[in-house]
This record gives C-alpha cells, structure tokens and sequence, in this order.
C-alpha cells in the first residue's frame, strides 16, 4: 500500500511564513502613514469647523474671550494650550478685528509621527480662510492645506 503525503514539509511552512513577513514589513508602515493622514484631515475638519463660529463672534463684535466656539475638545490635541474660554484644549484662538488664526497643536492620541506638529487656519483682513502647516513631508499635508503654519503677528502694543 502506497500512503500519499498528509501535511506540508517544513520547508513550505518556512516559505508561507516568510511571505507573510515580507506582506507585513510592506503593509504596516503603508498603514502607518494611513492613520497619520486620516487624524490631519480630521483634526482640518475639526477645527475649520469653529471658522462659522468665529465669522458670526466678528460680525457681532463679541470678543475672543466671550466667543462661544462650540468646541468640544479633541483627543488628537495636546494639552499645552489654552484659549478657549479657558479651557485646556491644545488648540489656540487669536482674533482681532477682522483677522483671526486657529492654531492646533497634535499630541494625545496623535500618531507617533505627526505628534508635536501643528496645523492652521487663519483669516485675513479681507475675509478669506487659508489652511497651513508645518509638516516637512507634503505626505503628511491634506488637499487644501498646503500653505506654511500661519504666525500670530506681534501686537504693536508690546515694547
């Protein structure tokens, strides 16, 4: 009697575990940059979503300490920040007049490489929004925020 083969050898195990080595150094870097990408384009949302609030603060005359934002908070934001109605939220608003800038910085539950990183909006005296960063890899930067971190301008008031 004649038994045919009832299993893999060791070296066609060897193989399979190797291949799926070679997929997972491919693909978990790939994913990586995935979830690096997916919080900045939701962290652009988030706080471009407070341009409503701020538009409607500067119509009004309401000031940036009595604007209501609305801002609920963010776990993709550090906590460093503060100047929300005195709430720590790792997200900075400075407006005056007709200009304003939004400045987040990423920490928390921020991806590794991302974390310390910050994103911006502001406004310009004519009323128009630009959204920016200070990433050094453009494949980090969302569609539509490619411009440099916008910088609060020093008040003209200070010696």
């Amino acid at each position: 009697m004649n038994r045919g083969q009832k299993g893999f050898t060791l070296i066609e195990l060897m193989i399979v575990v190797a291949i799926i080595g070679i997929l997972a150094a491919i693909a978990i870097p790939q994913y990586q940059d995935y979830i690096a990408k997916s919080q900045v384009s939701r962290v652009m949302g988030e706080v471009g979503s407070l341009r409503t609030a701020t538009e409607m603060c500067m119509m009004n005359g309401t000031s940036e300490a009595d604007c209501d934002f609305g801002w609920s908070g963010s776990d993709l934001l550090g906590r460093e920040l503060n100047n929300i109605n005195g709430n720590t939220s790792g997200l900075d608003i400075t407006f005056n007049g007709t200009e304003a800038i939004f400045t987040a910085t990423f920490g928390n539950n921020a991806s590794a490489a991302i974390s310390g990183n910050q994103l911006s909006w502001s406004r310009n005296s004519s009323g128009s929004w630009a959204c920016g960063t200070d990433f050094e890899q453009d494949k980090y930067k969302p569609s539509g925020c490619e411009n440099a971190l916008a910088e609060v301008p020093e008040d003209p008031q200070d010696p």
